[in-house]
């Protein structure tokens, strides 16, 4: 709390005491402004209890000091100190909370531990068995250890330059741009922005990478530059092959801006939540774009809201998911309640804390591999999280290695790889006698200098007095968790470190820190009153600006003086600048927190301090700089070692370990060899009109065959070459396959030509039925037969758009209720184009994949896109145990109720369905998720139907991403469909409300849907899932006409043309 250290001893006293000391110690109040006096009872209870601020105790404390009237400073200085107490109480009370919050989190992970060895162990021989629950139990010595086992691992080499692979990497908050990056300017614009630059760029380079883009946010705001507004941007050109001719035009690594939120905006990463759905849409279709040439290899998240934006593009084009976090939200909320100065509403309300964290959980659920850059990041930070367990993990490794079934329990690889480093603008510089003569020059008082020495070091030298003196270095944003204060006042009040060295604060840019944020400017603030405090004038350099090329220069001045880096950081996730202090010849004082822990075991060039001690600071400083030996020691371990922290060092492991996932890309994709694919689609597509055509000629008189109908034509002609021709294009034209038979009948499908495309292929507008209303039993209501009609009615008004615009009808209900449904309103389901059936876990295309009889059949390649991780048995036992039974501290309750039956017509291959019997004692789907998670088990879990169901489907099924699957299969883009819901449905209905679709709501509908059952309290809120005022979406009564719904469309298509 900057300005705030006074408060410390206050609190101290006050808290040994204890409250009912200072009860007692209560003085009198003294009525000074009551008939002219102020009244210290009033105020306190009116002023104090009811609105406590402990940012305004300083200002508050500035002017009682400067009352001069003493009875009323007394009474004045004793409400200030109930103030502190009341504070004080308030942090005892969130610290008891926490802890038990802390307790109840650990017994329910040791529970869902307990329950995961159960239902795995009866695989198991009882030698495993008891391998298994011990390394889970606590406190006992596992019988074995399983080691990571990396030595299988197939290291990249340029034996791969054979490969086109295509890496998307996504950093969506701050400001990224390939030069004169502006790090520093807010809290989002840091590290991590240069970072993903950088990886974007040495990964290019490396043998067999065809092409890498980096996307992010496109802003076009007067508050930035107009370069954030580019769509895309170059960062490098392709690389090479051994010949020297170019492995593709398109190859290179690109920033590629995509638009979502308000373009004329520059959004802090906390408002960017509601708008992730509609990057993933603009994303999917640049991505699509480019997969004729490659098909994407991997897909990266950077920090919290990439995760989230990643799990869903990865779900939607079937390809592995890479996971960095940079920082976690788990780790944030567990300092800031230790710090006990907000409660956990009140920094949900500033920070978004909530929806970040289940952002990251999403994540951890989709991501085949997390990269890290410390195994303390591991550890302690993703080892809060209700998706990763560390011993759990272990275990399951085990088991996949012995190839034992694990029921669908599922956790993440965790791997550590350093960040990178560029050395080439590094210049080693030899230990010499004379290393100051720049400096020298540059301090001399004629001015002239035998050279040009960079601009950056006269900006630091006019604040030196004596600029020849070692340097001590620090490099970070004004951020209270950065330190910088303690720092400085370790400086301040050591003489001895004042006499032989100055110090150099390089704290981002600014121009006038009153228009700072918050906390930046407190830390400045703070920075100049203990330069002044301290006369460290002459002594302290602190400029207002440096560019990102100037950073170099900087480390070089400070190397050139025998100075030394430091990063005193509470906390530092990894440390970045400490490398690249090292490649620049500086030793390091750094944090014992973080990172640089590794960093310094693998360099051993400085030396660790706890970030809270001054002393220690000033003492490990005083060492490196007075010990000449010592800083030359230091200086070359760190150059001797520092190639493990180059680009290509990390490149190469990143994509040996990125090789070592399970590489999964669509059905249809694999199942075609990859030199036909494009030819065989230019032939198909030839085709599509002569399939148009009522060319139905059969060689039989029997069946129908364009096979047939062809080669009539053709040998009718007498062309027998055309003949030729013709029977080499349907040669290669790709059939569907067959399915396999029928466990009950052995039906096939019908092995004809309009079976493989159904007409979503040449619809270019869909219209999406999604309204969820159904009667108290979960049956849908008969007004929905109408509702339908007239959306049907007035989409077929405009004979312009109708025959390019087909339908869809997305429904919680099985596809045999929702055609039996259908048909009691005369209504049949080949008006479809599309069903999605069983909340989004079956597709079916009417009229295209059927039986003889005309029994649909389901997508076989949607089946096999959803499949990933999912464990349906190990999923309905575990239900089973949660749903049925009442969990308490230490045990299970005697009386266990069962406010759950399996629904066996609901449920399929990949959905398994419950009816709800008592709904006062069902868990909210956040709570059962997280249950779930802890027991390692990944699936999407809902209510729907009027709250009578609980479906849970794989984790990559959902209403809203099967309309992401019919862009990507079939090439609609979802920008061209229209989603028809009503105010509210099941607990899928937020995610049908985002994107980039059009959204019509029907009012009066739905007047109870599925969504009380969503969240439990102190979970994020629907604000931080759905934007405010949207152009995409236009509202209709209930009672709306054909012509009413008409008018909707045609609105809603208009305000985002």
């Amino acid at each position: 709390m900057a300005g705030n250290e006074w408060i410390n001893g206050y609190l101290e006293a006050i808290l040994v005491s204890g409250a009912s000391a200072i009860e007692d110690s209560k003085a009198t109040p003294i009525a000074l402004r009551e008939g002219g006096h102020f009244n210290p009872t009033k105020y306190f209870v009116e002023e104090v209890v009811t609105g406590v601020d402990e940012t305004d105790l300083h200002r508050t404390w500035i002017k009682v000091v400067a009352t001069r009237n003493t009875r009323e400073r007394s009474s004045r200085l004793e409400n200030m100190c109930w103030r502190i107490w009341h504070l004080a109480r308030k942090k005892k009370q969130l610290e008891v909370e926490d802890q038990q919050r802390l307790a109840v989190r650990r017994w329910e992970r040791e529970q869902g531990r307990r329950d995961a060895t159960e239902d795995m162990s009866e695989d198991l021989s009882e030698g495993e068995k008891g391998e298994t629950v011990g390394e889970l139990l606590p406190g006992e010595t596992p019988k074995k250890k399983f080691q990571r086992n990396s030595s299988n691992l197939e290291v990249w080499s340029d034996d791969n330059k054979e490969k086109k692979l295509y890496i998307v990497l996504i950093s969506l908050h701050g400001l990224v741009r390939g030069e004169n990056m502006e790090l520093g300017r807010d809290s989002d614009t840091g590290g991590q922005v240069k970072y993903v630059v950088e990886l974007s760029r040495a990964l290019a380079r490396m043998p067999g990478v065809y092409r890498v883009d980096l996307f992010t946010r496109q802003i076009s705001s007067p508050e930035v530059d107009w370069s954030y507004g580019e769509p895309t941007e170059m960062l490098t050109v392709g690389a090479e092959d051994a010949d020297g001719t170019d492995v593709g035009e398109s190859s290179g690594a690109y920033i590629i801006r995509i638009p979502f939120g308000p373009r004329d905006k520059y959004l802090r990463k906390e408002v960017l939540w509601p708008h992730i759905q509609e990057f993933v849409d603009g994303a999917l279709a640049h991505i699509l774009n480019m997969s004729k040439p490659v098909w994407p290899y991997v897909i990266h998240g950077h920090y919290a809201d990439a995760g989230d934006s990643a799990a869903l593009l990865s779900g939607a084009l079937n390809v592995p998911m890479v996971l960095t976090g940079h920082s976690l939200g788990r780790n944030k909320l567990e300092q800031l309640l230790k710090q006990g100065r907000q409660s956990k509403e009140d920094i949900d309300s500033t920070y978004k804390i909530m929806r970040r964290i289940e952002a990251e959980e999403l994540s951890l659920d989709a991501a085949e591999l997390v990269i890290t850059s410390t195994k303390q990041e591991i550890d302690e930070q993703w080892g809060l999280y209700d998706g990763f367990d560390v011993k759990l993990e272990k275990v399951l490794r085990a088991r996949a290695r012995r190839r034992v079934n694990c029921h669908g329990r599922y956790m993440p690889r965790m791997a550590v790889i350093p960040p990178g480093m560029d050395f080439s603008n590094v210049e080693v510089q030899e230990d010499a006698p004379e290393v100051d003569g720049e400096l020298t020059a540059l301090a001399s008082s004629d001015g002239s200098s035998p050279k040009a020495v960079p601009a950056i070091w006269s900006e630091l030298m006019r604040f030196l007095t004596n600029p020849h003196k070692p340097m001590i270095l620090a490099l970070s944003r004004p951020d209270p968790k950065k330190n910088i204060t303690t720092l400085l006042k370790a400086f301040g009040e050591c003489r001895p470190l004042r006499e032989l060295a100055n110090l150099t604060l390089i704290m981002g840019n600014r121009d006038d820190i009153e228009e700072m944020s918050g906390g930046n400017a407190s830390v400045l603030t703070t920075v100049l009153k203990m330069i002044d405090k301290y006369d460290l004038y002459g002594q302290v350099a602190y400029p207002k600006h440096h560019k990102q090329s100037d950073v170099p220069d900087i480390y070089r001045l400070a190397a050139k003086t025998k100075g030394v880096f430091i990063n005193p950081a509470l906390v530092e996730p990894f440390g970045l600048t400490l490398i690249e202090a090292a490649a620049h010849g500086l030793p390091m004082v750094a944090t014992k927190n973080g990172g640089p822990v590794d960093i310094h075991r693998a360099l051993n060039n400085g030396l660790l301090v706890d970030p809270h001690d001054q002393e220690q600071i000033a003492s490990a400083l005083l060492k490196l700089v007075s010990e000449k030996n010592l800083w030359i020691e230091c200086r070359r371990n760190g150059w001797r070692n520092i190639h493990l922290f180059s680009w290509p060092e990390h490149c190469r492991t990143y994509l040996t370990r990125v090789a070592a996932c399970r590489m999964r890309h669509p059905q249809w994709k694999t199942d075609t060899p990859k030199d036909e694919v494009a030819a065989d689609d230019s032939w198909n597509d030839s085709l599509k009109d002569v399939q148009d055509m009522s060319l139905r000629l059969s060689v039989d008189g029997e069946k129908i065959s364009l096979n047939g109908s062809l080669e009539h034509l053709a040998a009718a002609s007498g062309e027998h070459e055309l003949q030729d021709q013709v029977k080499h294009v349907l040669s290669r034209i790709k059939k569907p396959e067959r399915a396999s038979q029928d466990s009950e009948g052995g039906k096939k499908v019908v092995d004809n030509v309009p079976s493989k495309y159904p007409m979503l292929r040449r619809r270019r507008r869909l219209i999406v039925i999604a309204l969820d209303y159904y009667d108290s039993n979960g049956a849908p209501e008969k007004k929905m037969i109408k509702i339908v009609q007239e959306i049907m009615k007035a989409v077929r008004s405009d004979s312009q758009t109708a025959r390019f615009s087909g339908f869809a009808l997305s429904t919680a209900m099985p596809v045999s209720e929702t055609v039996e449904f259908m048909k009691s309103g005369k209504i049949e389901p080949s008006e479809f184009d599309a069903l999605i059936c069983s909340s989004g876990s079956e597709m079916y295309y009417p009229g295209t994949y059927t039986e003889e009889d005309g029994k649909l059949l389901p997508d076989p390649d949607y089946a096999s896109h959803i499949d990933y991780h999912w464990g349906r048995d190990g999923l309905k036992n575990t239900i089973w145990k949660l749903m049925n039974t009442d969990e308490v501290k230490g045990g299970k309750s005697k009386n266990p109720s069962k406010p759950i039956e399996e629904d066996g017509k609901s449920s399929n291959a990949h959905c398994v369905s419950y009816l709800i019997k008592d709904l006062s004692k069902v868990k909210k789907v956040d709570d059962l998720r997280q249950k779930l998670r802890m027991r390692g088990l990944r699936c999407h879990p809902m209510y729907c139907r009027n709250s009578t169901r609980l479906q849970v489907i794989p984790l990559l099924a959902s209403r809203a991403q099967a309309l992401r699957y019919l862009f990507v299969r079939w090439r609609l883009n979802v920008t061209n469909m229209y989603v028809i819901l009503g105010e509210t449905g099941d607990t899928d209905y937020e995610e049908l409300r985002s994107g980039t679709h059009k959204t019509v709501i029907m009012k009066g509908i739905v007047e109870k849907g599925s969504d009380e059952l969503l969240r439990k309290s102190g979970s994020y809120h629907r604000d931080d899932v759905i934007p405010g005022d949207s152009p995409r979406v236009a509202y209709t009564s209930g009672e709306a006409t054909a012509s009413d719904i008409a008018k909707a469309l045609q609105q809603v298509a208009k305000s985002t043309a």
